[in-house]
């Protein structure tokens, strides 16, 4: 894995959460009570051997340069190396990326001071834990140009996902984009393996042919003309999608086994802050749940996921809530499916609720 170089895409997929990355790029999006959703495409990199990493911005990513900082959480400040972040735009124009393929074309120069072999792309919209050194090896075994890491599960709602078809030795016969129906398909995950040169030359010929699209205008046909192979993820994968999959992720976590495969044998990084310890009063009742460091509860928590710093007054009940960090919740509050932004404040004897399907949403900073 020496010779593998890792681009990230912070934020190619930020229309599917707008109530999250409005203030913030997809990959700074709070998960699980202290992590961030990079920081799984980020570990995943470094526990495969990845040293160098090419991190692309787009906009609203202060808050994603604050939690990567130099990358000295995940190994990665390098004097040769390490974690770079690439603009959103090419050196031909000063206009934001619309698209993965512009995004490609704005890390062009990042890919070609690359002196490593094969490139790992991975999107940071997904939790799930993958060592991509076996995808490496299972890409050179088969002589592929482009190795596809998929999924199966049903399909979800997105504005734009791709599923395919294979043959009996994992060759790609067929990719769908945007496929309609239900059933299980074998789903694109956004992780993606290439000879750095083979994509500095896919790039390139797009340039030159007026493309706009990867997946439409490359990928698709590519499937007659080159040799694209499928590589199976069989582990626990959850799609950060829609505030309904968000809500769906973060509940995950207190089921016992889910965490023990995403955070048991490998190291998930991430920034770390010292806090004090989680506060108990007599009065707090606390079940099922995700509490962090520096909470102060006094009433009662139930199957909740708690980010660092928030309060829960005397009397409140707070059942089946994600509440992000130094959230206040008053006294005799009652809560059910909420999902609170950083910094909310909600005052005494609100009462909020929504369901599983569609949480109440309160933005960053709001006061109720």
């Amino acid at each position: 894995m020496a010779t593998t170089v890792g681009v990230i895409f912070s934020s190619i997929n930020e229309e599917d959460i707008p109530e999250l990355t409005k203030v913030r790029s997809t990959g700074s999006v709070p998960y699980g009570g202290r992590y961030r959703l990079v920081d799984f495409a980020l570990s995943n990199m470094v526990n495969s051997g990845i040293t160098t990493v090419g991190m692309i911005t787009k906009n609203n990513y202060q808050s994603l340069m604050d939690h990567i900082g130099s990358g000295k959480y995940w190994d990665l400040a390098r004097k040769d190396g390490g974690l770079i972040l690439l603009p959103p735009y090419s050196d031909e124009t000063e206009t934001l990326y619309k698209n993965r393929l512009e995004a490609l074309k704005g890390a062009m120069a990042f890919l070609r001071k690359a002196k490593e072999d094969f490139v790992v792309l991975a999107d940071s919209d997904a939790v799930y834990k993958l060592d991509y050194s076996k995808v490496i090896e299972a890409h050179i075994a088969k002589n592929a140009d482009i190795t596809m890491v998929y999924h199966e599960h049903e399909l979800v709602k997105s504005h734009y996902y791709m599923a395919f078809e294979t043959d009996k030795n994992d060759k790609i016969t067929d990719i769908q984009i945007n496929p309609t129906g239900k059933g299980v398909k074998k789903n694109y995950i956004n992780v993606m393996v290439a000879r750095t040169s083979f994509l500095l030359r896919l790039i390139q010929d797009a340039i030159q042919h007026g493309y706009t699209s990867f997946g439409k205008d490359i990928l698709s046909p590519g499937v007659k003309t080159y040799n694209l192979y499928a590589y199976k993820f069989d582990g626990y994968y959850a799609n950060i999608c829609s505030l309904e999959s968000y809500f769906k992720a973060n509940m995950a976590l207190l089921d016992k086994n889910v965490r023990q495969e995403i955070f048991g044998d490998r190291d998930v990084y991430t920034k770390v802050n010292d806090s004090a310890p989680a506060k108990f009063a007599a009065s707090a009742v606390v079940k099922n749940s995700l509490v962090s460091d520096g909470c102060v509860i006094e009433g009662t928590v139930e199957n909740c996921v708690l980010f660092r710093g928030v309060k829960i007054g005397k009397g409140s009940v707070v059942k089946n809530c994600i509440l992000m960090t130094d959230n206040i919740v008053g006294d005799n509050c009652k809560l059910a499916y909420v999902v609170s932004d950083k910094n909310s404040v909600i005052r005494d004897k609100r009462e909020l609720a929504g369901c599983e399907v569609q949480p109440y949403f309160i933005n960053k900073g709001s006061l109720i």
